[in-house]
This record gives C-alpha cells, structure tokens and sequence, in this order.
C-alpha cells in the first residue's frame, strides 16, 4: 500500500488518460473541445496536487523514488501537457477532426515523461521513455491526411525504433558489468573499478540512444523533418516537453547512476555539445520554413544544455533544470504564434510573417520576445538561464564552450532578427486583421508574462529549482 500511495500521481495521471478516452467514446463529436478542457483542466489540477506533496519524500524498493526532483518534473510534464492542450483547441478544432485520442495521448506522454524522471532503475526509466516515445510515434502522424505528417511520423519511428535498440543494447551492457540495474548499485559497482572497453561501449550506446532522444549532433537528423511534418502543437512538444524529460532523465542517472564516469565522458559531452551549438544556430540561418527554423533552434538549445552536462556538478544540475523551465515559456510562446499563424493562414515560411505587427501586434510582440529570449537578451528568461548555465561551466574549467556557447548565441540573434524585420520592417503580403480565440490571447499572455518575469525576477523560480535539485546530491 505505501508503494501504491508512493505511485498515486502517477496512478491519476494515467486514470486522467483513460478518463479523456471514455469521454471522447460517450460525447459526440461536436463536443471534442469539452474533451481537450477535461484533459487540460484535468492536468493543471494534478499539477498542484503534486505540488502539494513538495516536502514528502519515500522510495518504492529499487525501483522508483518520490522526491523533490521527481515531484518537480511531475508537474513542468503536466503543466506542459495542459499548455499542449489548450495551444491545440483550435488548431484541432480546424485540422484535426476526431481529435479525442489526440488529447489522450498528450496525457499518457506526461504519465511517460514522470516515469522517467522519478525512475531509480534502468528499466523502469526505459518504460517511461517507450511510453512517451510510442505516445510521440502517433502523436507526429496524427494529421493523416497530410502527406507530410505520414512521412515525419515514419522516419521518426524508424529512427526512434533504432535508438531504442542501441540504448537498450547499451543497457544490458552495464547490466552485464555490474550485476545490477539499480542506479545506486551501478554507482557502487563502477566506483571500485577502472574503467573497461565494455564500460565505454556501454556508455556510448546509452548516451548515443538518449543523444537521439534530444536531438543531439549527431542524432540530431529527424528533428527537422519531424517538426515540420507533425500538428504544430506536437512540435512544440517534442522541442520542449519531451527534451525537458530526456534531460530530466539523463540528470538523475549521472547524478546517482554513473558519477564516477564523468571523467571519462566529460570530454566526449562538450564535444558533443560544441557540434549541436554549432550546427543548429548555422543551419537554421539557411532556413526559410519558420517550423524547420525552430526545430534547428532547439537543435542550439540542447547545445547549451549539454555544455551543463559536460561540467556536470550540482551547480550544472541546478543550471540545466533552470534553463529548461525558462525555456519551455519561451518556446510555448514562439510556438504559439506558429500555431495561430497557421490556423489562420495555413502559412509555415518565413517571408508569410511579413507585416504581421500590422495585422496582430500582440503576437508579433509576443514572438519578438521569445526570439529575444533565446537568444539570450538581457531582462528576458533566456538571458539570464544561460547566463548562470554558462557561468557554471565556466566554473567547471571549460571556457572554450562558453566562448563557443556566447558566440553562436550572436549567430542566432541574427536568424532570429531576420523574422522579426519580416513582422515590422516588411509590408504585409495580406491585409486585414488576424484574430485570436480568447483561450490563445490570454494562453499567450501568460507566457509572454513569464517570459519577462523570469528574466526580471528569477529568485523564486531558482529556489525551488535549488530545492528540487538537491535530493540528488544529498
């Protein structure tokens, strides 16, 4: 029964799911919008319930923890999903016909996403992952009649189905050398030993599956395609949300799993993340489908994040999840506007934004923030989470990826002003104004609030990301 109760978000999280499919099965299908608010509403409620849990704290064998950190990573999944959820209410009112399954789905990636990241044990942690992968797999080739979403949801499940191979390879390598698949007893056994020619081969396989899953250089190759072929708002899930688990992941198991390997894969991390910086910010210069634009943007984000892994310490653990969360505000915004744009229009290319400060101030507005954040403009969330992300590496000794890191946060000012001359600069090829439902307005108002907040006043958000990250270096 303490297992149980232990698990309970999760066992609502799930209940959640099968709830939205019950309800999407009895209502008709005039009524699919009171689906998407049972689910969102539904979700923004476990959110605070599991906040309300904040100081408890208990362990389910081997298997699986409740903490700080996991509770954390609990509600930015659900608090995502809801986002997901209600940026999608007109857009799958308009493209999405049927669009029940399509919520339940968005719930079970949460569920996926808070396995994860509470996970003390490898396997129980791959679960989580193929949860939201399989979840992902449907969720990107959800618009079948769009010729486009088909081929990204193939080649993303031909790629995900290979990086689930080599990371689960890579798995029972570890398993092979150490006996267990307990994240404490694999850190007791390596602890005691000099590393093997297995050991680095376990460790390749399992960074390079996990690489794949956050589009890291070099498996970086289905983002692009991925994001422009799925429904605009699973886009925004794949470059927020399920990045925010995968490194949600990849924290605890450095933190508590693989500590004495950081020596060995420091290096090939900050090499790694030298070439995601570095090839998303300069191929997203070439592009002119603002989707693909994007996608190569959170390319460059998961390069300074990796630069915290590369360093990793607590400081970078406290650093990584920080700039997550202002992250997912500044990208939810951006995304947002994509997703309004299309529904409206159905335009995607950049040159389709011209005059859009004429035609929508808010969301021109809205989108020049978020630009401004990513690149890492002062007063703005993304300034001042890169900011401490690179100064923890700095920290860490390694200046020459925060040189690399401040430089291609230059070159994606420039790609990202090239729009914004598009919204103010550029007469608009379209007149007429471009409405907004009230759901999106007041959607992305908060998001644009904090957005700026973060950046003015981000001592709140960083104590309880302090708190959160703690548990793991205990």
């Amino acid at each position: 029964m303490t297992a149980l109760y232990l698990l309970l978000p999760e066992l609502l999280i799930g209940g959640l799911a099968f709830l939205v499919l019950a309800a999407d099965l009895l209502l008709p299908a005039r009524r699919a919008p009171i689906v998407g608010w049972l689910a969102a509403l539904g979700m923004l409620a476990l959110a605070f319930f599991c906040a309300t849990w904040w100081g408890a704290a208990g362990a389910m064998g081997e298997l699986y923890v409740l903490d700080r950190f996991a509770l954390l990573f609990k509600i930015l999944a659900l608090v995502m999903g809801a986002i997901v959820i209600l940026m999608s209410l007109d857009y799958a009112r308009r493209r999405l016909p049927g669009a029940g399954e399509y919520y339940g789905l968005i719930v079970f990636a949460a569920l996926g996403m808070a396995l994860m990241t509470g996970a003390t044990e490898l396997l129980t942690a791959y679960i989580g992952l193929e949860l939201l992968n399989f979840s992902l797999y449907v969720l990107v080739s959800y618009s079948k009649w769009n010729p486009k979403s088909n081929e990204a949801g193939t080649k993303y499940i031909l790629l995900g189905a290979i990086s689930s191979a080599v990371l689960l390879y890579g798995l029972s390598l570890l398993y092979g050398l150490t006996g267990t698949t307990n994240y404490a007893g694999i850190a007791q056994a390596l602890a005691s030993g000099t590393p093997s020619p297995g050991l680095v081969a376990a460790l390749v396989l399992i960074l390079g599956g996990l690489g794949f899953k956050i589009a890291a250089v070099p498996f970086h190759m289905w983002a692009p395609d991925a994001y422009q072929g799925a429904p605009t708002p699973i886009a925004a899930l794949l470059a927020v949300a399920a990045k925010a688990a995968g490194f949600g992941l990849l924290v605890r198991l450095l933190a508590e799993a693989l500590p004495s390997t950081l020596p060995l894969i420091g290096p090939p991390l900050a090499a790694v993340a030298a070439a995601t910086m570095v090839l998303g910010n300069t191929v997203a210069i070439r592009q002119r489908n603002l989707k693909r634009l994007l996608a190569y943007s959170s390319i460059g984000q998961v390069g300074y994040l990796l630069v915290g892994l590369a360093g990793f310490g607590a400081g970078a653990a406290e650093a990584i999840v920080f700039h997550l969360a202002g992250y997912a505000a500044t990208n939810f915004a951006a995304f947002l506007v994509v997703i309004i744009v299309e529904n409206r229009t159905g335009d995607e290319d950049i040159d389709d934004y011209a005059g859009l400060a004429e035609r929508a101030p808010f969301a021109a507005f809205a989108l020049t923030a978020a630009f401004f954040s990513l690149a890492g403009l002062p007063l703005l969330a993304g300034f001042v989470t890169k900011f401490y992300l690179f100064l923890t590496a700095a920290q860490a000794g390694l200046i020459w990826l925060v040189a690399i890191g401040v430089t291609m946060s230059v070159v994606s000012l420039y790609y990202y002003l090239m729009v914004i001359r598009q919204l103010y600069v550029v007469a608009p090829i379209k007149v007429g104004p471009l409405p907004m439902t009230a759901t999106e307005r007041a959607l992305l108002s908060v998001l644009v609030v904090a957005t700026i907040a973060i950046g003015v006043a981000p001592a709140p958000l960083f104590v309880i990301v302090r708190s959160a990250v703690a548990p793991l270096f205990g």
